[in-house]
């Protein structure tokens, strides 16, 4: 693959994961409820998470920082396992919870484009 095909992907890939990860950081009123309610987490917790998550993105956004990107990586993929085992401790991890596919998907590519653009401009 040529590196400007890499860096393209690349960056469609880790942009359309920010974008996936950036619509989950502010629930409205009924994500809120249903967070603190049935998934049963305290309401600071909303905003804490939503916090890290807008520095996971900025940290794989802004070119550079190999090491801040591969711990934003980390921490972003920590919190999609976590919500996914969140669903599935209610027992609300059903066939309606394919969209969370697309977040791993988007993440991993994002993540295996980024190395593979990391191998192609280092000599």
């Amino acid at each position: 693959m040529k590196p400007k095909t890499i860096t393209i992907l690349y960056w469609v890939f880790t942009v359309l994961f920010a974008l996936a990860i950036l619509s989950t950081c502010i629930p409205n009123e009924e994500g809120y409820k249903f967070i603190t309610g049935l998934l049963g987490y305290p309401g600071y917790f909303v905003n804490y998470i939503a916090v890290f998550k807008v520095l996971g993105v900025i940290g794989i956004l802004i070119p550079g920082f190999p090491r801040v990107k591969e711990w934003a990586y980390a921490g972003l993929f920590f919190d999609m396992v976590s919500a996914t085992y969140s669903f599935y401790a209610v027992g609300m991890l059903n066939a309606d919870s394919w969209i969370m596919l697309i977040f791993f998907g988007l993440g991993i590519a994002s993540y295996v484009f980024y190395h593979k653009k990391m191998n192609v401009t280092q000599p």
